[in-house]
């Protein structure tokens, strides 16, 4: 990633990605009755910077046989801050296709709030740094709260990064967290094998369904 990044060639890394994301969800598709909420898809400063590249993702996504809904496309509150105006057009033109948005790590940068309200972005992703100390740390709490009835009051979801046992788990539910991510929730596998696990589940329970009511 480091010497991607040194040598500008994340765009490139970034279209791998989507189009391997894309190709992948759409070989389980038909084997998924239940379908699946949505895929995150992280995106790095330099895409959506490089001429271009806005049109390669709308292009990808309008052709895909999977709802646009299903796409998330993430940036970091970082990148956010970088490139405000190209952030917010975007933002802006990938959710006028049904995708949708998310900001990742926030809560990192100067004065995250006074900007939020400029960013059209369904989701909050609520930097780990905060959540991991949530349980004896008061003031990662305060911040945790904080990040989660602003986000409430302009109706995005939040999504709380680090959730490394079954106690910051239990504290989250209590504020209201919508979502969770880390170990003890599920350690990243590679994706067609997460598909294939929840392809497994679903047929399992159509068998059983089926089952039931003969």
């Amino acid at each position: 990633m480091h010497a991607a990044e040194l040598y500008h060639m994340m765009p490139e890394l970034d279209e791998y990605v989507i189009k391997t994301a894309i190709s992948t969800l759409e070989e389980y598709w038909d084997s998924l009755p239940n379908k699946i909420g949505s895929i995150a898809i992280n995106l790095s400063g330099q895409s959506i910077k490089k001429n271009g590249f806005l049109d390669f993702i709308l292009s990808v996504t309008q052709k895909s046989i999977i709802p646009a809904e299903v796409f998330c496309f993430e940036i970091t509150e970082t990148t956010a801050l970088g490139s405000l105006n190209e952030a917010k057009t975007f933002i802006q033109s990938i959710k006028k296709t049904g995708c949708k948005f998310s900001l990742d790590d926030f809560g990192t940068g100067l004065s995250s709030f006074s900007y939020l309200k400029l960013l059209p972005v369904d989701y909050l992703k609520i930097d780990g740094s905060f959540v991991k100390d949530i349980i004896e740390d008061p003031v990662a709490d305060e911040m945790v709260r904080a990040i989660h009835k602003v986000g409430n009051v302009m109706q995005l979801q939040t999504i709380a990064e680090f959730v490394e046992d079954a106690d910051i788990l239990e504290h989250l539910r209590t504020i209201g967290i919508n979502y969770g991510q880390g170990y003890h929730i599920g350690k990243p596998i590679p994706f067609s094998e997460r598909l294939e696990i929840l392809a497994s589940k679903s047929h399992g329970y159509q068998s059983s369904q089926k089952t039931k009511q003969s």
